[in-house]
């Protein structure tokens, strides 16, 4: 083998010279609407980065299990537990479910608690459950120290050893607070529950009491910011009560852990799990822990529900296989990838199925199970841990010097601010700045799920909702099908004349538009005169004629188009936004303008009120 270092000829090249070469490209855009991304998250992110870009960064010379613990607390792999949701309330059934999901390679179950409390149930929900291997998330309780205390009981009268029970109950008062308007019982009652939860559990050192749940934050519509800040918020009042209450920080500390999302945007929610870590050890040495295993915070993540969507359902499974592998590259400890279908019906062993299978693939065939920290000294993820960090921080404080996040959330800032943000991303997906694949954008116009959805429970919370951002467009979608039952769907007619090519791309468009409301859309080769497209548009019963061409063209074809639609009664929609021309098209009678600055939602809105009443 040769020492000869192959890159010897060629010489460094500065950040000044790609600069330079940037500037040139770019040909005198402007360098920052095309280049730089203004994130929802506060801070803006730079088409490159360079090794000069870490020099500020002051946590990159540590390993895995080492502190801060940015990089997590593996070290030989990085395994995680694969969580099957099981919503199922019943104790036979849920154990039914439970059991098949074990087999199919779950290795931990989250049960739905709300119905199930006593010996009797857990002795049917359990059965068969080895717990010494198979992890337990106890969620949705109505009272959490009864449940633990009947656990308990259960594990005892089964001699199970109860420090190898391994898993967690969904207790967070607070986050109950943010989602009902009110505590259960008092701030006070509530708090105190936490400290019983963890004196009940001593023993279990593997299952944790107090899940901060950041999830809850992200599937109303926080950003990612909202939700570290808040949840580090949240997580500190727990330690404050408790150690002014006769626990010390690493009683509480290592009996929680965080239930944090994880969302489409990929690189960004890994390095938030890394900054999550480093932010948690930054407050918990504000404490001054005698013990460096309170800063090891077990990390739950769990698939967004806010980004999953009715219509293209199994779009949704693409989803979920990016959020899976973001939150194993991230280090999460334990991953729930939610079934594609749960936005419309209740998952079936199909769906769950699936949903365990991507995370096996994971592990088995793609390896994400054997390197940790993969992400470590890359320029772009550590400094979108470094400014992740930064904000969540800098919002963690602001909390504070308010009087804390209990204080917040009851004098609804928290609720504020979380709604806003949602606004923002509901403005986004109007607008198609942000695309939801087969809803606000390629939709299956010939799609139908207006029978497939099964009634959910209405959302009666008082305070943080749960939200889907695909809602108001599958809304506009069951409309036009639940129209479609008794009448024709809506029909939209291309008339496509001109410039070939400038026809075509502008057909796509409003075949894109239009199908996001489930119109059918009829399609053509074009016309070589307005009059024969008007004549088409008249044999094929359209509601709509949107007229295809380049911008130079509809002076000449758009305004005899306006006048002859509107003389047979139709809607008259020209596809573009021309800069000249514009009065005498309108003049002439055209009703509309659509274009990608359109508002395609409030467009949409309109005509489904008049067309498919």
């Amino acid at each position: 083998m040769t020492d000869e270092k192959l890159f010897n000829e060629f010489k460094p090249i500065t950040t000044e010279q790609w600069e330079e070469v940037i500037q040139k490209d770019l040909k005198g855009a402007d360098y920052d609407k095309k280049l730089i991304w203004k994130t929802d998250e506060g801070f803006k992110v730079r088409p490159y980065y360079r090794a000069e870009d870490l020099q500020n960064i002051d946590y990159l010379n540590v390993l895995p299990n080492e502190f801060p613990y940015t990089r997590g607390n593996k070290v030989h792999d990085n395994n995680w537990e694969i969580v099957q949701n099981i919503s199922e309330r019943c104790p036979v059934k849920a154990n039914e479910e439970a059991r098949a999901a074990i087999k199919g390679g779950a290795t931990t179950i989250s049960f739905n608690m709300k119905e199930i409390c006593s010996i009797e149930d857990l002795e049917t929900l359990f059965q068969g459950i080895d717990l010494t291997k198979i992890g337990v998330r106890l969620l949705h309780a109505r009272c959490y120290v009864s449940l633990m205390k009947n656990f308990i009981q259960y594990l005892e009268k089964h001699h199970i050893d109860k420090k190898a029970v391994k898993g967690g109950t969904g207790f967070d008062a607070i986050a109950y607070c943010l989602r009902n308007g009110k505590f259960y019982r008092s701030t006070e009652d509530d708090l105190r529950e936490a400290i019983e939860l963890v004196k009940l559990t001593e023993e279990m050192p593997e299952f944790k009491v107090v899940s901060v749940q950041g999830i809850l934050l992200h599937n109303a519509g926080a950003t990612i910011v909202q939700e570290m800040g808040y949840v580090l918020g949240m997580a500190n009042e727990y330690l404050a009560f408790a150690t002014s209450n006769g626990l010390t920080v690493e009683q509480m500390g290592r009996k929680m852990d965080l239930s944090l999302s994880i969302a489409s945007n990929y690189f960004m929610e890994i390095a938030k799990l890394r900054a999550i870590r480093l932010l948690w050890t930054t407050m918990l040495e504000q404490y001054k822990p005698q013990c460096d295993c309170v800063y090891k915070i077990r990390i739950n993540s769990i698939a967004s529900s806010w980004n999953k969507t009715i219509y293209d359902p199994y779009v949704n499974m693409l989803r979920t296989t990016t959020e899976g592998m973001s939150a194993a590259l991230g280090g999460a400890d334990s991953i729930t990838l939610q079934p594609f279908d749960v936005a419309y019906k209740a998952d079936d062993d199909f769906s769950r199925r699936i949903s365990r299978n991507v995370q096996i693939i994971l592990k088995e065939e793609s390896y994400f199970n054997q390197v940790v920290d993969p992400s470590a000294g890359s320029y772009y993820i550590e400094n979108l841990t470094d400014s992740l960090a930064e904000q969540a921080w800098n919002l963690f404080r602001e909390v504070e010097a308010e009087g804390g996040m209990i204080q917040a959330v009851l004098a609804g800032k928290v609720k504020a601010a979380v709604e806003e943000s949602c606004n923002k991303r509901n403005m986004n997906i109007a607008t198609r700045k942000y695309i939801l694949l087969g809803t606000n954008q390629f939709p299956n116009i010939n799609e139908a799920m207006l029978d497939k959805i099964e009634k959910h429970e209405e959302e009666t919370a008082a305070g943080l909702r749960n939200y889907r951002g695909a809602a108001a467009f599958e809304e506009l979608r069951l409309t036009t099908e639940k129209y479609a039952h008794t009448h024709s769907r809506p029909k939209v007619f291309l008339l496509k004349i001109g410039n070939l090519a400038m026809r075509q791309a502008r057909a796509g468009f409003v075949t894109n538009f239009f199908g996001c409301a489930g119109y059918e859309i009829i399609d053509n080769a074009g016309f070589a005169t307005v009059a024969e497209g008007i004549e088409a548009a008249k044999a094929a019963k359209a509601n709509v004629v949107v007229i295809c061409s380049s911008d130079d063209e509809y002076v000449t074809y758009g305004v005899e188009a306006a006048k002859a639609a509107k003389a047979e009664g139709f809607i008259f929609i020209v596809a573009g936004n021309p800069a000249e021309g514009v009065e005498e098209l309108k003049a002439a009678g055209t009703d509309d303008f659509i274009h990608v600055r359109t508002n395609v939602l409030d467009c949409l809105k309109k005509y489904n009120q008049i067309l498919c009443q």
